[in-house]
């Protein structure tokens, strides 16, 4: 694998600059682009490259110039990678907007980024209720009061427009479990030079080669699908797949061509769990399972590595944020979960952070005063890819900065080993446990569990499980037993699993779920940091 060079890729010509390096990767979809709806599901470097050339014309041809913030709402597709670099190619500044969001939410980070455009579909567009007044562009058709992408196509390609490497280059939002999600500004230092330049190095174990063939199946609406896209397609794997869903076809297309390394949201891998289990089934191949956005639980993880053919396939979970990139790092091996009697293997602990690269450490909530190690506190990281603000909130941003210091809003530890222990969000802490914890007991001790949530209540209440089952049911005797030493609980409530309100990277709205069950208790957090 070729290592990025000191200066690395400006992301507008991305696909350009790769097919000129003639790369052999084979990009497969499991649904065609929406931004491309009439051509396939199999793209090869040069056409990607033809596509965002034309992308870029059509975006000039809106009016958009350079600085322009251009807004892109639509529905969970590659294509706002794509679109993204169309519009950095020309000197705007995309930003990347779930289409999932709920429109109070919608509405705010549009009055905070005011767009000069927002690019959106027929199926985003048909179910926004109330529509922003923003000149939109539909991109695969007609809709009233948008404008049809095709109307826009055909004009000339312009040149593409070099940044200074500290200008705005992307905005994305965070994941907006504890309300309103913040807007994220990097630029092409932060993002590109500094945590993909990282995470495209010859790592061992995670290194890419040209025999692979490489899925991800997350949120193209968040930051991560930049990255990736630059530090995947830069390695020059074999095959590329790109996952708009979890469903059927994307199902189908990992039988297909069986990865060799997967990226996933940990719902989704939660959604796949049973195909993991299948003799010869789609992950046979996998030498290589990597997992962000949230908490991933003890049996998922054992079900994957089980899954594999190979001697000692690798999951890679990392801890990070928007803001920050990746801030440490674990790898669990087959025997990392082995069970042993009673004891539970948890997730909890996440690794190192990379010395020389990353710096934690632990303060007090209350004072900022910095605890020693095995203290449980708030904790906060320097990075070199710390972002450059929030749009629209200066506040905000202020208050989460300490100096060279950033606050993360979760609660934890640093062992005495130098490794991290992430317990909750400050906002969801509960004094003497975790949350998340207690999470990774339930799903360890009751199979049937399909997803738990655990609600932190005030001082005095106990803690409120929710609990999807696969049949519904749960047997009173084995929940009993399951809880038999834990901290205090309430009686589980029984929801189906869409009763979960979700983030566009899966993550649980615990927030709008507290809101519903718990609206008159008191919580331990302060809020402060989200």
């Amino acid at each position: 694998m070729r290592l990025l060079r000191p200066r690395p890729l400006d992301f507008g010509p991305l696909m350009e600059t790769l097919a000129d390096r003639g790369s052999p990767t084979t990009v497969r979809l499991s649904r065609p682009l929406d931004l491309a709806p009439d051509a396939g599901c199999v793209w090869t470097i040069p056409q990607l490259a033809e596509l965002v050339r034309e992308m870029s014309a059509a975006l000039a041809a809106a009016k958009v110039r350079p600085g322009d913030r251009v807004a892109i709402h639509k529905r969970n597709h590659w294509d706002y990678a794509l679109l993204a670099a169309a519009a950095a190619r020309i000197g705007a500044v995309p930003a990347l907007i779930s289409g999932v969001l709920p429109p109070d939410a919608l509405a705010a980070l549009l009055a905070r980024l005011r767009p000069a455009l927002l690019l959106s579909d027929r199926a985003t567009l048909a179910g926004a209720a109330d529509r922003p007044a923003v000149p939109t562009v539909c991109l695969d058709g007609a809709m009233p009061g948008s404008t049809a992408l095709a109307d826009l196509r055909g004009g000339a390609v312009p040149a593409v427009h070099r940044r200074a490497d500290d200008e705005p280059l992307v905005i994305m939002h965070t994941s907006g479990t504890t309300g309103v999600p913040k807007l994220v500004v990097h630029s092409t230092r932060s993002l590109v030079r500094r945590i993909t330049g990282f995470e495209a190095r010859p790592w061992p174990v995670t290194a890419l080669r040209s025999s692979d063939t490489t899925a991800s199946a997350v949120s193209f609406a968040h930051g991560r699908a930049v990255s990736w896209t630059i530090s995947t397609l830069w390695g020059r794997p074999e095959n590329a797949l790109l996952l708009a869903d979890d469903g059927p076809a994307a199902v189908r297309l990992l039988r297909a061509h069986p990865p060799t390394i997967v990226e996933a949201a940990p719902a989704v891998y939660q959604h796949w769990q049973p195909l993991a289990a299948e003799p010869d089934g789609p992950f046979a191949r996998g030498r290589l399972f990597i997992s962000t956005f949230d908490a991933v639980h003890p049996p998922t993880v054992r079900a994957f590595l089980d899954a594999s053919d190979r001697r000692f396939p690798v999951w890679m979970q990392a801890w990070g944020q928007s803001e920050t990139g990746p801030l440490s790092f674990r790898f669990f091996v087959r025997r990392s979960l082995a069970r042993r009697d009673e004891r539970h293997p948890t997730t909890r602990d996440l690794g190192r952070p990379v010395p020389g690269w990353v710096g934690l450490r632990v303060v007090d909530p209350a004072t900022g005063r910095r605890l020693p190690r095995g203290q449980v506190g708030l904790l906060q990281a320097r990075v070199p890819g710390l972002c450059q603000g929030y749009v629209g909130e200066p506040e905000r941003w202020a208050a989460k900065r300490d100096g060279r210091w950033f606050s993360t809003g979760d609660i934890g530890t640093l062992t005495r080993t130098g490794g991290v222990r992430v317990l909750d969000r400050e906002v969801d802490m509960m004094p003497g446990a975790s949350c998340v914890e207690l999470e990774d007991v339930l799903h360890e001790r009751l199979p049937e569990v399909e997803e738990a949530v655990v609600l932190g209540a005030g001082p005095g209440q106990p803690a409120l499980p929710l609990l999807v089952t696969r049949d519904g049911l749960l047997d009173p005797g084995r929940w009993q037993h399951a809880v038999r030493d834990l901290p205090p609980l309430a009686e589980p409530l029984l929801l189906g699993w869409e009763a979960l309100p979700r983030t566009g990277t899966g993550k649980v709205r615990r927030n709008v779920l507290r809101d519903r069950y718990l609206a008159d208790t008191a919580r331990y957090g302060s809020g402060q940091w989200t």
